[in-house]
Formats: C-alpha cells, structure tokens, sequence
C-alpha cells in the first residue's frame, strides 16, 4: 500500500451544511489522510463553533489529525489556500491535496490520485507538478467551471495503458500537489482573493511538465449552477466576483505573457460584456479593473520554513 502522507486542505465560508458532507467523504477515504486542515475564513454561519467541538470528539478515535485555522477576516479562496498550503508544508506531508467546501470527493479519489499520479512520473519523469481529478456536477455531468486545460500531447499516458491525460491548467477542485513544488514554485497568489488563482497557479506549475487530470478520480462538486465563466453573465449579484476575475487575469496575462495577450484579454471581455448586455456602469466597473491590472502584480511567496532558512 502507498504510504505517501497526505494533508488535505479545504477552505470554508459560510457552507457549514456542505462543510459538513465533505468532511464525511474526506474520513472515508481509501487511502488515510494524515492531516485536514481546515481554513475557516471568518465565518458567520457557525462554522466557527461547530469545527472546534468537531475537532474535539475526534480526538477520541483514529484518523486524520486536524488542524483548525480561524482567520480573523475573509481573505478569500486564494489567502485561504495559501495559508492552509503553508500550514500544510509545515506538517511535513509529502502531498497536499487541496479542494473546495462543497466539493465531494469519492471514496478512491485521493488513492487514485496517487496511483495516477506516480504512474505519470514513473513514463515522464520527476517534474510532473500535479494531478487533478475529475469533476462532476451533482447530476452526473461534467462541472463546467472545473474543466482542466489539456496539453496539446493530452494523449501521451492514454497509449502508454494509464488512465490519465496531460493537463496545463486546472481548479483547485480536489488538485495534489507534491511537496517539492512548494518549495519550487512557492505558493498561490493570496493578493488575487478570489479566481483565477488555481488557473494562474497550475500553469506556473507546469512550465516545465504538464500535470495529469486522473480520469477515474472523480469529485463532486455541489455548486449553485452548472455554468462556466462568460463576461457576457455579469449582473450586479455576481459583479464583485467577476471584478476579482477581471483584475487578476488581466495581471497574469500582462505580467506573466506579455503585452499583446494583455490586450487580446482585454478586447475579449468587452466584447462578451457587450454581446452579454451588461449594463453601462457594469462595464465602466470592469474597465477599470482591467487598467487597475497594469500595476497589480503579486510576487511569489515560499513557505515560512524555507523563507527563515535562505
């Protein structure tokens, strides 16, 4: 049996009820996980309250060891993961496993991930940075949302008999992430705080290798609706999340990919927000995320351990 040791991170605000199935399903787990750490990002809802007297009754009985971290404020999904990614590196796993709080893993998904994932270094080497599951919406159907970015050789391990195809970008919906790639690559970008952090994340990840999306690892993910991400679909409800989204792909393409894929990001967003009819002040809002993106460009942060040690 693999002995890899594992700590799961999952990062929580205001989904006690759905906190609640994912901690079932992260228990059951064929493979043990070591540790959970939990990053509960201010919750109102009792989140607080109900993880700590969790936590207690579990000490009682064998499993994974967890590790609560309650946040003073909301940092978002993107400090969330950094932190527990952090707090991860610092227990001395050999993997993190990192996923949402309404994302259901079944019961093979992390032993599969490993299976997939040792298989892909042992035909490609070392650099293999992630594996990634499959995620499905609650009806069966692939979560649009969650549709990783294939290589253009997606095909390699498929005729080599594995079960797994090569991937450049992923969400962070149930991503293992080896050790080694912490200390190479550092950690998320905490100043996004919500989207595009898992997208920009994964595709410094593999640079230099692809990572794998194991095919018969498979996640549920329990969201309001099964909709990818069209800036056609900006409203005023879902308008501050989409800003984020604007503002930080914007930066990576200017930053990361140069000026000309800057403006062609640019030139799609308008474009879908004015095929979409989003509203006149929506757009102005937008806009200035867009230009807010030419000074915005977090730098890199490594965990606290190797920070001290260089």
């Amino acid at each position: 049996m693999d002995k890899s040791t594992v700590a799961a991170v999952i990062v929580t605000y205001n989904r006690l009820e759905k906190l609640k199935t994912v901690l079932e399903h992260l228990e059951s787990q064929s493979h043990p996980l070591s540790y959970v750490v939990l990053v509960n990002n201010a919750s109102s809802d009792g989140t607080r309250e109900y993880l700590e007297s969790y936590i207690s009754e579990r000490e009682r009985f064998d499993g994974p060891q967890f590790e609560l971290m309650n946040l003073p404020q909301n940092i978002g999904g993107a400090g969330g993961f950094s932190a527990g990614m952090k707090r991860a590196y610092e227990l001395g796993c050999d993997y993190v496993w990192i996923s949402d709080d309404d994302g259901y893993p079944e019961q093979a998904a992390l032993e599969k991930l490993l299976d997939g994932y040792h298989a892909a270094v042992a035909e490609l080497g070392l650099d293999v940075p992630f594996a990634c599951s499959v995620v499905k919406f609650t009806d069966g159907s692939i979560c649009e949302m969650n549709n990783p970015v294939t290589a253009w050789d997606w095909g390699r391990l498929i005729v080599k008999g594995q079960n797994s195809v090569l991937v450049t970008s992923c969400s962070f919906v149930s991503v293992l992430v080896p050790r080694w790639v912490l200390e190479d690559f550092g950690l998320p970008y905490k100043e996004y705080f919500i989207w595009f952090d898992d997208a920009e994340y994964t595709r410094r990840l593999s640079k230099g290798c692809p990572g794998v999306q194991v095919l018969d690892s498979v996640v549920v993910h329990d969201m309001g609706e099964n909709k990818g991400v069209n800036f056609g679909q900006i409203n005023e409800g879902n308008a501050w999340k989409f800003a984020y989204g604007v503002r930080n792909e914007a930066s990576y393409r200017l930053h990361h990919e140069g000026r000309a894929s800057y403006l062609m990001f640019c030139r799609t967003v308008l474009l879908q927000m004015k095929e979409g009819g989003v509203s006149p002040e929506l757009k102005k809002k937008m806009k200035k995320q867009l230009k807010e993106a030419i000074r915005f460009n977090p730098k890199r942060e490594y965990p606290q351990s190797l920070v001290d040690a260089r």
